[in-house]
């Protein structure tokens, strides 16, 4: 048992790194590729496309792993994410490129399947201690990754995606020889209506309030698509910021952003009330941003982390909010309508973000920080019209 929780531990911690070595190199590799500048808009057809695969095949991916068993769900994600290090580390062609994101999408079950094996193990008493442990290895895995492939693409622009077909192969590897199969498989005969990644919204017509809490949940989940889609070029263009820095800017926000998820939400939550924690935190954020636009030096940057961090406190308070919408039997159904909402916020904000991006930076980069307070300002008087305070 020890020996199948430290492989599913490293597992999602290789994960992470991989995941987040990519990140302050990727713009390089499309202006590399594209022999162009103007990438930004590639930025976010490439962070769509991951998202639009992964909403529509994560239903699927999780009911064969429910039916068919953890493990060769599992062997098979890992071995897509080598599969598209791969392509991205020698691509030639932006449909390469595309291709190996698309692929990535389609097989990225690595999390939800060694969450769902986690569970499989883990007696009801210690399940919140070891999510915990599980959030913690992802967390501390992508707050290195991000360092660690800046520093490696200084060096060599391809280097950081070979590293991290190297890490998913050693995953793979590790995976293959030392886990054994947590559950039964049932192999039922399966309804194609469980691979309808659009089946959980139907209930937002069971009520009002989730439906408003459903759409809060979309606009902060498309707040938070910003960073991922436009850090590393708004970094570049304002400060020059050469790979090593955007990732150094990368892991001291995880560092910030876990810091302040670990320990604030709850006495934040008891203090304020869930909506009043959910404000607060929307009203850090939008100082924040504010700030981000008006940098003109690294290190103010780097001064407002923790501010930037505290915006992250709302989340988990409008998580349990959203708890107060259905009874005890329908808990699931909310979640799947949850997960579908940020779903489809990783789709469609990357494209608005990338696009904005694209038509500001030559006047002012730091504009696409003010678009994110407009879509908070959607999202404030939702919030006020939740039910429970």
């Amino acid at each position: 048992m020890k020996k199948t929780l430290s492989v599913i531990f490293i597992t999602i911690w290789l994960d992470a790194i991989g995941i987040g070595i990519i990140f302050p190199i990727l713009p390089r590799l499309l202006e590399d590729v594209m022999h162009t500048a103007d990438i930004s808009p590639y930025i976010g057809i490439m962070a769509a496309l991951y998202a639009l695969m992964q909403f529509i095949f994560a239903p699927f991916l999780g009911a064969l792993s429910d039916n068919f068993g953890r493990r060769r769900i599992l062997l098979i994600s890992l071995s897509g994410a080598v599969v598209n290090y791969l392509i991205m580390a020698f691509s030639t062609q932006l449909w390469m490129l595309l291709a190996g994101r698309a692929i990535a999408g389609l097989t990225s079950a690595n999390i939800a399947v060694a969450m769902a094996w986690l569970t499989d193990i883990t007696p009801q008493h210690k399940r919140a201690r070891r999510f915990g442990l599980f959030n913690a290895m992802f967390g501390a895995g992508f707050i290195i990754g991000p360092v660690l492939g800046g520093w490696l693409g200084d060096y060599g622009l391809r280097l950081p995606f070979l590293v991290a077909a190297g890490l998913n192969t050693g995953n793979f590897l590790l995976a293959l020889t030392v886990l054994k199969e947590s559950r039964t498989p049932a192999n039922r005969k399966m309804n194609l209506s469980e691979f309808n990644p659009l089946k959980p919204l139907r209930w937002l017509s069971a009520s009002k309030g989730l439906l408003i809490v459903t759409l809060v949940f979309f606009f902060l989940s498309a707040t938070g698509e910003v960073y991922g889609t436009c850090w590393a070029l708004w970094g570049q263009d304002m400060f020059h910021w050469n790979g090593l820095w955007i990732g150094l800017s990368l892991g001291t926000f995880g560092v910030c952003q876990t810091l302040a998820q670990a320990f604030l939400p709850g006495p934040a939550s008891r203090l304020l009330g869930e909506r009043g924690t959910i404000l607060a935190g929307i009203a850090c954020s939008c100082l924040a941003l504010i700030i981000l636009s008006i940098s003109n030096q690294s290190w103010m940057v780097f001064a407002i982390m923790p501010l930037v961090a505290l915006g992250g406190i709302g989340t988990p308070a409008l998580q349990a909010l959203a708890t107060h919408q259905v009874n005890a039997d329908q808990q699931g159904q909310l979640q799947g309508i949850l997960a579908s909402a940020v779903s489809l916020a990783s789709i469609v904000a990357p494209l608005i973000f990338s696009t904005l991006y694209f038509l500001v930076r030559t006047w002012w980069p730091g504009a696409i920080w003010i678009s994110v307070i407009i879509i908070y300002a959607f999202a404030v008087p939702l919030i006020y019209r939740c039910a429970r305070t």
